[in-house]
């Protein structure tokens, strides 16, 4: 696997650069090299390490510098994926149907869209329910995930004025990407449904605390404000596992 660059955080993290955009082959390289960086680790081969990150292009390793030096570990991690392929098995991340309301203000800018795109509404909604979306990095805000790649009759740039109140579980679009917002937030894309499914909670799991991880594959399954808010009142009190939403493994 071909590294582009290598780029020092201080002395605690380091960079290293895998591709030159964003894009599913962007996705599956940083997939690949994430399961060899994280297996090492878990086998003990690359002593210090304490965290990796992904970004839609490059991943970042976080490391004591206690217990190694950025000279060893770069050495480490240029062998380790050099002998890695740039491709990762389909199979690898995990498959996500995630429901989502489009109705009413759960979909706000839909009306918008319509006449932007020249599209009805009917048409935007089932084709971004049709589209298998990957994940291509998380952030922004804890557990928000980035997911590419929209279809390209539905992809315009950010509102020109962004709002300053976005509701947790808005599902929005701009450009060529989808992003479901975990936590009230400010922000600028185009709003078309909610989804009810937390995607941070650290009570569930302390270690991995956001739902949705680099490589996984989302898809939207259309569903009512009344079942998307009952499966939102089973998740607070405690009643819901999203594992649920998981398709069974082939």
């Amino acid at each position: 696997m071909n590294i582009l660059a290598v780029r020092p955080l201080a002395d605690r993290a380091v960079t290293f650069d895998l591709a030159d955009r964003a894009g599913p082959d962007a996705a599956a390289r940083i997939t690949a090299a994430l399961g060899l960086i994280n297996g090492a680790v878990a086998a003990g081969a690359l002593p210090g390490v304490t965290e990796t990150a992904a970004s839609f292009s490059s991943l970042t390793v976080h490391y004591d510098c206690l217990f190694t030096d950025q000279a060893t570990l770069v050495a480490q991690i240029t062998a380790l994926l050099a002998g890695g392929t740039d491709k990762t098995p389909a199979a690898a991340g995990r498959h996500w149907t995630l429901p989502c309301c489009y109705e009413g203000e759960a979909g706000i800018d839909l009306a918008d869209l319509s006449e932007a795109l020249a599209l009805p509404v009917a048409d935007i909604i089932a084709r971004h329910a049709a589209t298998r979306f990957q994940v291509y990095a998380l952030g922004f805000l804890p557990g928000l995930p980035f997911l590419g790649d929209l279809p390209a009759d539905l992809a315009l740039p950010r509102r020109s004025t962004p709002r300053t109140h976005v509701p947790a579980g808005s599902v929005a679009i701009a450009n060529r990407m989808c992003v479901i917002y975990p936590w009230d937030s400010p922000g600028g894309w185009h709003i078309v449904g909610h989804c009810p499914v937390p995607l941070f909670d650290i009570a569930r799991d302390v270690s991995h605390p956001a739902l949705l991880s680099v490589g996984d594959i989302v898809q939207f399954v259309p569903a009512s404000a009344a079942t998307c808010a009952a499966i939102g009142s089973d998740f607070a009190q405690g009643h819901f596992d999203p594992a649920r939403f998981l398709a069974p493994a082939v």
